[in-house]
């Protein structure tokens, strides 16, 4: 009877130390908590973009919409040449995961024209900054080099005068101002579709764009090629997550003195944005 009381005895010792080997184990909860802790952050890593590949730039592009901004295409009695043109040339790139382009050159009786697209994949090497994070620095950097003018200085300094004009104290001084306006007026619109850059509307300057993409701009310049005809370029940048695309198309005429139309450039250099970013969100 005595010896099995000792035994029971040395199971109750036994018991009891595993019991504090486990509280201690317990206890050490807050060394395990840096664990959860380190996994939380692992988890807070920045998530990638939406974009893992970019389309094929020189297919991209409706033929219906080469016919607008490439005019000399229809002019084109060869057809073996007239695929080509279709075709365009990829630009070079070393790594078609991250940068691709197409560009296009084609002349007709009036002007030669000049269709550049390019894409970019942007990838964050960074746990902190996620991929559509760092597409948003580069294409605020790009905005930033366009130097794009202040978008309310024309819009908001328009509407005034022709209130206060409007609204005037004397009708005989307002009646002659509209009528000394006029002409100047006449002459800013009748120069305007001619291209000319101190004359062009509100609504044709370079400016932010909206509804396309997560955010976009517009860029619009004549460049002189030496004494010939002037060359217009218009841009039209956006980015869609991690993908940043830039669409450059430039018209020069065959007449000397000739101005490309701004508005026409930039409706159809809009037009294919507003295609090329519904390609990418399908």
């Amino acid at each position: 009877m005595q010896r099995k009381a000792y035994v029971s005895g040395v199971a109750a010792l036994l018991a009891a130390v595993l019991a504090g080997c486990t509280g201690s184990s317990d206890s050490g909860g807050p060394s395990d908590n840096s664990n959860p802790g380190s996994a939380g952050k692992a988890t807070q890593a920045a998530q990638p973009g939406r974009y893992a590949t970019l389309p094929e730039p020189c297919g991209v592009v409706d033929p219906r919409t080469l016919d607008e901004l490439l005019p000399g295409i229809g002019e084109m009695t060869d057809e073996s040449k007239r695929e080509k043109a279709y075709a365009g040339e990829a630009t070079l790139t070393y790594d078609t995961d991250r940068k691709v382009g197409c560009r296009w050159k084609v002349e007709s009786a009036e002007a030669t024209d000049h269709l550049l697209i390019d894409f970019e994949r942007v990838v964050s090497y960074d746990n902190a900054v996620s991929d559509d994070a760092q597409a948003g620095q580069l294409f605020a950097t790009k905005r930033s080099e366009a130097d794009l003018p202040e978008p309310v200085v024309t819009s908001t300094d328009s509407a005034p005068p022709s209130t206060e004009a409007a609204t005037g104290p004397s009708s005989a001084p307002s009646s002659a101002s509209p009528s000394s306006a006029s002409p100047s007026s006449a002459s800013s619109s009748s120069a305007s579709p001619s291209g000319s850059p101190s004359a062009a509307p509100s609504d044709l300057q370079p400016r932010v764009l909206e509804e396309l993409g997560d955010e976009a701009f517009l860029d619009d310049g004549l460049d002189s090629a030496g004494s010939t005809a002037q060359q217009r370029t218009v841009t039209v940048a956006f980015r869609t997550s991690n993908v940043i695309v830039t669409i450059e198309y430039a018209e020069q005429p065959m007449t000397v003195g000739a101005v490309p139309d701004s508005k026409e450039m930039q409706d159809r250099a809009r037009k294919l944005a507003s295609e090329l970013a519904d390609s990418l969100s399908g």
